[in-house]
C-alpha cells in the first residue's frame, strides 16, 4: 500500500473510532475531572500523526513539530535540546523525509501514548523513530514530548492497518486523587529538558540517559499482559545522523 493510500486509510480509521469513545468514559473519570481507569482511545494518536503528516507536507516539518510540540517537548540534534530553542529560526530542510507510524500504544487513562515507526528520506537513506505524545489538560489533544528518530538496519515493517494497544489497567493509585502527585514526575533539570515522565496512572513510562560519548538510550516501559514490557532506542555517537 502506498503512503498515500496508507495515509488516506488510517485518516477513515481515526475517523471512525474518534467517533465513538470508550464506553462509560465520562463514567470513568477520577475526582477532580482527571482520567480514570479505562478512558484511553489510541485513535486519537492516530489522529495526532495524521495531523502532523499533514501540517508537515503543507507547511513544512520544523514548522509542523513546533504547532504540534508540548512546552516541554525534547527533540535529539543529536543531543537532546528543548525542541522550542532549537527549532526557533531553523530552515526547513530539504531531505524528503517522511515517516509512518506501525505501532502505537497508550496508557489505561490516556494520558500518555507512544508512536513509533519508520522513516525514509528522499536520498534512499532509512530508519525507525520514537514519539511520546501527552494528553493535554481539560482538553482532548495531543501534544509531542519526546522526538527520537534513528537509523536501523532494515526499514521498518508498517501495517497496511494500524492498531493502537492499550495498557494495563492498574487499581487506583495514592496519585490519582484529586491534588495528589506522583512521586517521580517529568523532572526538569536546571540548564537542560526532561529526562522522563510517566502516564497519571504510572501504566506508561519513559525515560532516556545521555552517555559523554554522546550515545543516547531512550527506554519505554509499559504494563501489558500482567507484566513489564520495555521498547529501547539507542541513537546518536556511532549510530549516525539523528537531527530532526
Amino acid at each position: 500500500m502506498s503512503a498515500a493510500r496508507r495515509l488516506l486509510a488510517l485518516s477513515v480509521l481515526s475517523a471512525a473510532l474518534l467517533a465513538t469513545p470508550p464506553l462509560g468514559a465520562r463514567e470513568r473519570r477520577m475526582p477532580g475531572g482527571r482520567p480514570g481507569a479505562g478512558t484511553a482511545n489510541p485513535s486519537a494518536l492516530v489522529a495526532a500523526e495524521i495531523a502532523l503528516n499533514r501540517r508537515a507536507r503543507e507547511k513544512g516539518r520544523y514548522e509542523a513539530m513546533r504547532k504540534f510540540a508540548a512546552d516541554e517537548a525534547v527533540l535529539f540534534a543529536p543531543t537532546p535540546v528543548l525542541a522550542e530553542d532549537w527549532l526557533r529560526g531553523q530552515e526547513e530542510p530539504a531531505d524528503g523525509l517522511k515517516w509512518d507510524p506501525a505501532e502505537i500504544w497508550m496508557s489505561c487513562d490516556g494520558t500518555l501514548g507512544l508512536t513509533q515507526g519508520g522513516w525514509t528520506r528522499a536520498d534512499g537513506s532509512f530508519g525507525a523513530y520514537a514519539t511520546i505524545w501527552k494528553k493535554r489538560e481539560k482538553k482532548s489533544e495531543y501534544r509531542w514530548v519526546l522526538n527520537l528518530r534513528l537509523p536501523s538496519d532494515e526499514p521498518v515493517a508498517v501495517p497496511d492497518f494500524l492498531t493502537g494497544k492499550v495498557t494495563d489497567c492498574p487499581a487506583p493509585q495514592p496519585w490519582n486523587g484529586p491534588g495528589k502527585k506522583a512521586e517521580d514526575e517529568i523532572k526538569v533539570t536546571a540548564d537542560g529538558p526532561p529526562t522522563q515522565g510517566r502516564s497519571d496512572d504510572g501504566t506508561l513510562r519513559w525515560r532516556y540517559a545521555t552517555a559523554p560519548s554522546g550515545k543516547t538510550v531512550l527506554t519505554v516501559s509499559l504494563l501489558t499482559g500482567g507484566g513489564l514490557k520495555q521498547f529501547a532506542f539507542e541513537a546518536g555517537a556511532r549510530t549516525g545522523d539523528t537531527r530532526p
